[in-house]
């Protein structure tokens, strides 16, 4: 693998203006596929096995036309202090409002009027229109969002206060503030780290070529392949997050070359042979993770982990390709004021080497792992305990889906949300719906009136409405008010008590009983993903580890390094239920609601977080089995793996930290929780567990840390990620050379 990407990073080098009209070309072409594409597809929301997709189904299938799974709008109406909703001028006004919602959108199914469905508070203060379209949430176009909006804030002037709820209704986006903030502080952050403006702004404008190259082309695709909005935003982040860290690693690694003594074109080739493996095989672990997502069988998490995927191979592709190219372009300029025109060559290691023995030029870096080699127990201990304290909030994790009370308190949503629940109770807010199918059943109609008197018995429930038959009397819905509002136990538990109830019911009428609906779709989903938790982890983790095998020769760094991500994810997650569940510290964040964890959360968080936990991972111990593989003691190795990347690793951490915690100042309780979540998670793992607990744990084991059984040893490939090739015959291979390859001076006869 050295030998190969030494290689290519330097005929990158050579033919930098080839490799750089390539990928200027990619990118022209993905512009054009991006302009020239249709429409976006929305992409269709299904759970491929839940009972609640079955139900959504047979209304298909029974109540043809009906759409079952359309979106809903709710547009509530409360009367001014010391007037009804029943006063002939109020009635009026929303009356006008529904004839305008059914004309002002093709998609609109159907409109309810409150007065002939009693949609009208018990004080008659409140109302309620019901809006149902004829495709899903994610399909509902701009001008249906635009139709809806104008109407809602022309009643507005009749001076009721007028709202709109529900998942047709279009939700304030967060804007690209967050993605703007990441890249200023990731720039400010790259340009002290490497104290040149060159090298900071080479490392950005390869990672946002990539970036541009992978978002256009998935915009271009978005359409025919159904891909939705999310998945080119999460390929945006993603792929600019490590598209930043594969061009920090390579762009460091050259820098050392060059300190060393190296010609441009050497050092650029030794940088792709050495980083550059860590970049692949960082890559790997992240792809792994991301298109294992296709574990949870939800077509939408599995076309979102599949884009990212491919986001973060083109990162890796442009690391090992054009940023050798641009070097070749940056030459000597990579490199600090101070340090330029001062490439003198120094021991690796040894006592010779006065940044890596402890004097007072070393790095705070070395400084720091001088510290761990001292007090190894003391600092495992506590790095352990710290973070095991940290993550028991996680053992009481709740997993659901925001709904619109989850919304801040100046939006309309949240302000429909309320206006129900004063109104007509919170359950009004996350109605079930039951689909009684009769069709095996020999009185249909009996059938459904049983159903209707057992669920109105259940704990919980606010209202039972009467069964509605299909037109072939075989099917019937009804509709359950809950007691509780929707993203709660309570409400979870009362659609579990009524899918129990069905089996009774079916074993005395013959019907069968499904329960479907937003509320109830959501805890299907919630089901779902925490089921599939296990074995994602289990297929990830798994694969990583004999991927990490065949990189360190070593059985135990990578059980140390899957164990260390598994502590940090648990203590994330134990602070993300500690403020978003508990409330600890929510006020601090602008949070203004607690509730379930968004059941995203976990999977997520797992798979993005144990990708960038394996790029450091591969990035700092790689080249701590490079220095030992080179003859330095384990002890001697780790403070060069420190000296040569933990000022890198921790500049890429930092940098991660400030794109997701961007994202905490977002107004949306289900952004809110990605940003903070994942920014704690990559603090926890950078800087307590690959920073501290790995040191920790490399220096008590000593050499036994590169233990490999021999017969292993002779099955797994070797891959040279450390470089030794290279090591024993750098300048052998043919155009290798030194600078002078690069301007040959023809010959005088």
């Amino acid at each position: 693998m050295a030998t190969f990407l030494y290689r290519l990073g330097r005929s990158s080098f050579r033919r930098r203006h080839l490799v750089l009209f390539v990928w200027l070309a990619l990118l022209g072409a993905a512009i054009i596929a991006a302009l020239s594409a249709p429409a976006t597809k929305a992409l269709p929301f299904t759970l491929p096995g839940a009972e609640s997709q079955k139900a959504f189904d047979l209304l298909d299938e029974r109540f043809p036309g009906s759409s079952s799974d359309g979106a809903t709008a709710r547009i509530v109406f409360k009367a001014p202090e010391g007037q009804t909703m029943t006063t002939s001028a109020n009635k009026a006004e929303v009356q006008k409002v529904t004839k305008e919602i059914a004309s002002g959108s093709d998609q609109v199914a159907s409109v309810v009027d409150p007065y002939t469905t009693g949609a009208v508070s018990k004080d008659g203060s409140t109302a309620y229109i019901s809006v149902t379209y004829k495709v899903t949430a994610a399909e509902v176009d701009s001008d249906s969002h635009d139709a809806l909006d104008k109407t809602v804030e022309k009643a507005r002037a009749s001076g009721l206060t007028v709202e709109a709820g529900g998942n047709a209704v279009k939700v304030a986006s967060h804007g690209a503030a967050a993605e703007v903030i990441g890249v200023i502080v990731a720039a400010v952050v790259l340009v002290i780290t490497f104290g040149s403006l060159v090298a900071a702004g080479l490392s950005l404008l390869t990672a946002l070529i990539g970036v541009g190259i992978g978002f256009l082309t998935l915009a271009a695709l978005n359409s025919p392949l159904e891909l939705g909005d999310n998945a080119g935003v999460l390929a945006l982040m993603l792929g600019l997050a490590v598209g930043i860290d594969y061009a920090l690693f390579i762009v460091s690694r050259y820098r050392s070359e060059l300190a060393e003594g190296h010609p441009k074109q050497e050092a650029a080739a030794r940088a792709a042979g050495t980083a550059g493996s860590a970049v692949v095989f960082a890559g790997l672990t992240v792809v792994i993770a991301l298109a294992g997502l296709a574990v949870v069988n939800i077509p939408m998490l599995t076309k979102m982990g599949m884009a990212a995927a491919g986001a973060v191979t083109i990162a890796v592709v442009i690391a090992i390709t054009l940023v050798p190219a641009m070097l070749g372009f940056a030459g000597d300029r990579v490199l600090s004021q101070r340090k330029a025109g001062k490439k003198t060559g120094k021991v690796r290691g040894g006592a010779g080497d006065m940044e890596a023995t402890g004097t007072a030029k070393s790095p705070m870096g070395v400084r720091w792992a001088q510290f761990v080699l001292r007090r190894p127990v003391a600092v495992l201990l506590a790095g352990v305990v710290g973070l095991g304290v940290i993550a028991i909030p996680s053992a009481s994790m709740t997993l659901g889906l925001p709904d619109d009370g989850a919304q801040p308190t100046d939006t309309t949503q949240r302000r429909a949300y309320d206006l129900l629940s004063e109104g007509f109770g919170v359950g009004f807010n996350g109605p079930l719906v039951v689909v009684v199918d009769a069709a095996q059943s020999d009185d249909p109609k009996t059938a459904a009136g049983e159903v209707v008197s057992r669920i109105g018995k259940l704990d919980d429930v606010a209202a039972v409405a009467p069964a509605r038959l299909n037109q072939a009397g075989n099917t019937a819905i009804i509709t359950t008010i809950p007691s509780s509002k929707p993203a709660s136990e309570a409400t979870e538990k009362l659609v579990e008590h009524i899918r129990d109830a069905g089996t009774a019911i079916e074993k005395d009428t013959g019907a069968k009983l499904l329960v479907t609906g937003q509320t109830a779709v959501n805890v299907d989903f919630s089901q779902k993903v925490n089921d599939s938790l296990i074995p994602y982890l289990a297929l990830v983790v798994g694969l990583a580890f004999l991927l990490l095998m065949a990189v360190f020769r070593s059985v135990l760094v990578p059980l140390k390094a899957a164990l260390g991500f598994l502590l940090s994810v648990l203590a994330a997650l134990g602070a993300v239920v500690a403020v978003f569940q508990w409330g600890w510290l929510a006020s601090a964040i602008g949070l203004e609601e607690t509730g379930p964890i968004m059941s995203l959360m976990p999977i997520f968080m797992v798979g993005i977080v144990f990708g960038l936990a394996m790029d450091y991972e591969v990035f700092l111990v790689t080249r701590m089995r490079e220095a030992y593989v080179h003859g330095e003691g384990s002890g001697q190795a780790i403070l060069t793996g420190f000296r040569d990347g933990g000022r890198v690793v921790t500049a890429a951490a930092v940098i991660m930290i400030a794109v997701f915690s961007g994202f905490i100042g977002a107004a949306g309780a289900m952004i809110k929780t990605i940003g903070f979540g994942l920014a704690v998670a990559v603090l926890f793992d950078a800087f307590v567990v690959r920073m501290a607990i790995v040191p920790a744990v490399l220096a008590l084991l000593g050499k036994s840390a590169w233990w490999l059984p021999a017969w292993l040893d002779k099955i797994l490939p070797n891959v040279d990620v450390e470089g030794t090739k290279l090591a024993t015959s750098p300048a052998s291979d043919p155009g290798s050379g030194p600078e002078s390859d690069e301007h040959r001076q023809p010959a005088r006869v």
